[in-house]
C-alpha cells in the first residue's frame, strides 16, 4: 500500500498542470463565431488590468451603444487557464439587458479575450492583457 501512495505522489508531482493554449483559445473563439471574421471594436472587457488575487477577479463583457436586440451572445476566453472557454451566454428575444458580470478564477498573468456576436452576425472582440500577482486554479 505504500508503494502505490509513493506512486501515486510521485505522478502527481511529476505531471504538469493543464494548461490552455493560445491555439486552443483561438479555436475556442473560433467555434464562438461560427468562421465568421473576428473584428476589434464595440465590446467592451471591464477587468483590472493588475490583478493581486487570482481567486476571485471580477470582469463585466457589454456592447455600450448597441440596442439590446442587436446582442445575440456573449463569451470569455483565456489563453492559459485550464479550459478556453470561460463564460458564453446566449441572449432570448426577451432579454432586458445584455450585459454580463461575473468574477472568475485566473490561472496566471494572461490575455482575455471577450467576444460578442451581434444579431447580423457579425462577431467584435476586445483583448486585455491581465496580470496576476497571485495565481489561481494551479492544481
Amino acid at each position: 500500500m505504500k508503494r502505490r501512495a509513493l506512486i501515486l505522489a510521485a505522478s502527481v508531482v511529476l505531471l504538469p498542470p493543464a494548461r490552455a493554449t493560445p491555439e486552443a483559445m483561438a479555436a475556442a473563439i473560433r467555434s464562438f463565431t461560427e468562421g465568421a471574421p473576428l473584428r476589434e471594436g464595440k465590446v467592451q472587457l471591464d477587468v483590472a488590468p493588475l490583478v493581486d488575487n487570482g481567486n476571485t477577479v471580477p470582469v463585466t463583457i457589454s456592447v455600450p451603444g448597441a440596442p439590446a436586440a442587436e446582442v445575440a451572445a456573449l463569451a470569455l476566453f483565456n489563453e492559459r487557464n485550464p479550459q478556453s472557454d470561460v463564460l458564453r451566454v446566449d441572449f432570448g428575444p426577451r432579454a432586458a439587458t445584455r450585459s454580463v458580470s461575473t468574477r472568475i478564477r485566473l490561472a496566471t498573468s494572461q490575455q482575455l479575450v471577450a467576444v460578442a456576436r451581434l444579431g447580423d452576425g457579425s462577431c467584435w472582440a476586445q483583448r486585455v492583457e491581465v496580470v496576476v500577482t497571485l495565481a489561481a486554479c494551479i492544481e
